[in-house]
């Protein structure tokens, strides 16, 4: 086992990462060591980056979408047997006794332990996780395609169901990107139709989301043909509350979906009148992670991967800021 490994860390004032030698971690009592064979680039990594999170843990190591192997085990981790492949998502731990915690709100509590937030995440050769907060992964996913479902695939899916699952005919994605593909072919496949909104001008997005099942793919500047049922959105941009709230049918549900969002601009009481419901994700639980990799044993869904090598991490960083990534960005060291 090498004693130190590549990372990357943010460097806030040039909004990049700078690669650097760190420590291998030891996994503490009830934790796992992984050796990462991919990353997912997540658009809170770009938050982070940004600095439109404020930073929480001096040069952190991002990276919240890991796929590992487990080659090492902290004093009474006992779940996961090395050589085992597995998941870390974005929580990485939460307090167990805070009111949240006890509610089964985890995803809420208010001493949340984040990776690649709190603590050091996947941008890197080895990372430790919280054996308790981990995933068993599918099968039939390899390492590059599995990474994307441990944040974009969660967070969709908990978006996706707070906006009433299936119920919903006709579906509205803004922001077509890792988290939207994935939802785009979970919705088409229990029968409602997605109307995908992009950036303006975006054709190849447009077709993207037309090629995975979307009845209807514009730009967001755009109305649907109709009134949508439900709505989420991944864009971190506020002006799409209001459109999406307008293209909303009276008694539908407005989810958004990111941590970060520019501010929503004043919108008339009209849009929000007749029983519209606006509300946000955060984060995921545990009980997410169960049910939506079970979903997959039966559902077989695409993810759409472009491979970046871990020295190669800005250029993945910079081709998620661009809008140039169909699918999501995965590192792999």
């Amino acid at each position: 086992m090498p004693t130190s490994m590549l990372a990357m860390t943010p460097d806030a004032q040039a909004h990049r990462l700078l690669a650097r030698d760190k420590p291998v971690p030891q996994p503490g009592p009830g934790e796992v060591l992984l050796r990462v064979l991919a990353c997912g680039v997540c658009r809170t990594d770009l938050h982070l980056i940004d600095g439109d999170l404020p930073p929480r843990a001096p040069q952190v190591t991002p990276g919240h979408e890991i796929v590992g192997e487990v080659v090492a085990a902290g004093a009474g981790a006992h779940r996961f047997a090395p050589g085992r492949r597995i998941g870390v998502p974005w929580l990485g731990g939460s307090c167990g006794a805070c009111p949240f915690c006890a509610m089964a709100r985890e995803n809420l509590c208010d001493r949340p332990v984040f990776t690649g937030y709190d603590r050091d995440g996947g941008f890197a050769q080895y990372a430790a996780a919280d054996e308790r907060y981990c995933f068993a992964l599918p099968l039939r996913y390899d390492d590059v395609h599995a990474a994307p479902l441990l944040c974009a695939g969660l967070i969709g899916f908990r978006a996706w169901r707070l906006a009433g699952e299936a119920v919903p005919r006709r579906l509205g994605l803004y922001g077509f990107g890792a988290a939207a593909h994935i939802v785009c072919q979970l919705a088409v496949a229990r029968g409602q139709q997605v109307h995908a909104f992009t950036r303006p001008g975006d054709q190849a997005g447009q077709e993207f989301a037309r090629s995975l099942g979307a009845s209807w793919a514009g730009d967001a500047s755009q109305a649907a043909a109709g009134s949508l049922d439900a709505a989420l959105i991944f864009a971190p941009a506020g002006e799409l509350v209001p459109a999406a709230l307008a293209a909303t049918r009276k008694g539908g549900t407005v989810v958004c979906a990111g941590i970060h969002m520019s501010a929503i601009p004043g919108f008339p009481y009209s849009l929000l009148w007749g029983e519209r419901t606006l509300r946000s994700v955060a984060n995921l639980t545990r009980a997410d992670g169960e049910d939506f990799f079970g979903l997959l044993q039966d559902l077989a869904l695409h993810t759409h991967v472009e491979v970046f090598a871990l020295r190669d991490a800005n250029a993945a960083v910079e081709a998620l800021r661009e809008g140039r990534v169909n699918g999501a960005a995965v590192l792999v060291p």
